[in-house]
């Protein structure tokens, strides 16, 4: 039996990168697929066959996250798509990275309303869904930098660690329902985003990571799958690290 067999899971911003990764790691353990995405109808639609082929269920939804209106419609719309709704992964985010001296109000907003914005809007909505079944796992995608913070990235530092503070309340608070909340904090995963890096600045991250190595979408999903399944179900109110030990907090 796979992990995920027979679950429902809902992935926002799969189109690419770390939420890919996780849509396609899980239909391979057995999950059924929403996901969202905001640009490319037909990158969405390959993404739906490709799932499809594991033998799942599984279906892309123009949705941004970042909207309240649409993040309530979105969950209505999974709800009377697939029946229930089990496993919720917050994973849509974006950068606008310069020095604090610099940034705008725009680029502030942007970042805060994608990233922490949405975490919001779509574990607000669901969470009607998840108490009714008095079960459910809530994974917010955050990053190792709400931990440390890292210069020119302000709006997104601020953002991620909202998340983890985030994390921690909705754990405590849902916690008697049944329903689960943690967090993961990737390190320097090699995605579409980083592989427009130049080779030196690669190398630089690579020279810090005791591992030697950028992780993988995949090293992220791996984690997500198993704080979907049952055999977390101790495990609540926690953020993970997938960073290769760049960051080992006390």
């Amino acid at each position: 039996m796979k992990l995920l067999d027979g679950k429902v899971a809902l992935i926002t911003g799969a189109s690419r990168g770390i939420g890919n990764g996780i849509a396609k790691k899980f239909a391979e353990m057995g999950a059924d697929v929403a996901f969202t995405y905001l640009s490319s109808e037909e990158k969405a639609r390959a993404l739906e066959e490709e799932l499809k082929a594991f033998g799942v269920r599984a279906k892309g939804y123009k949705s941004d996250a970042a909207n309240f209106a649409q993040a309530e419609a979105l969950i209505d719309s999974i709800v009377a798509d697939f029946g229930t709704l089990e496993i919720v992964v917050n994973n849509a985010g974006i950068t606008r990275d310069t020095l604090l001296l610099r940034m705008t109000e725009e680029q502030w907003d942007q970042v805060i309303d994608t990233n922490l914005k949405s975490v919001f809007n779509i574990t607000k909505n669901a969470m009607k869904v998840l108490m009714k079944n008095r079960k459910g796992s809530i994974i917010n995608i955050t990053s190792i930098v709400g931990r440390n913070g890292n210069p020119g990235q302000a709006n997104y530092s601020a953002s991620k660690a909202g998340v983890i503070g985030f994390t921690q309340v909705v754990a405590k608070e849902m916690g008697s329902r049944g329903v689960r909340c943690n967090a993961i904090a990737p390190g320097f995963i090699a995605t579409e985003m980083t592989g427009e890096l130049s080779e030196e600045v690669i190398k630089g991250w690579n020279d810090m990571i005791p591992l030697k190595r950028p992780g993988t979408p995949e090293d992220v999903a791996n984690l997500a799958v198993f704080l979907g399944s049952d055999m977390s179900g101790y495990i609540n109110g926690q953020t993970i690290n997938v960073c290769g030990g760049l960051h080992t907090p006390n």
